[in-house]
């Protein structure tokens, strides 16, 4: 464990630091879109389907954001 967050705080991106930040994404894509949903579409619809749409639709922002990102610090 203090050698992923060693690697998280210094300036090198490993696969390892990708996966992790992958994965961070989208998990808080689907948590972000599922709140999103309930907000937006939660009277209309239900709680429950607008969650459902929301966590699935989620990830499609916060993922490639990331990916470009995450490929931007690699060559700086």
């Amino acid at each position: 464990m203090d050698t992923i967050i060693d690697t998280l705080s210094g300036n090198n991106i490993t696969i390892t630091t990708f996966l992790l930040g992958f994965i961070i994404a989208l998990v808080t894509g689907v948590i972000g879109g599922a709140i999103g949903g309930i907000i937006v579409g939660g009277k209309h619809m239900g709680n429950e389907l607008a969650a459902m749409m929301g966590g699935f639709f989620g990830p499609i922002a916060a993922v490639p954001g990331v990916i470009i990102a995450l490929i931007v610090l690699l060559f700086i």
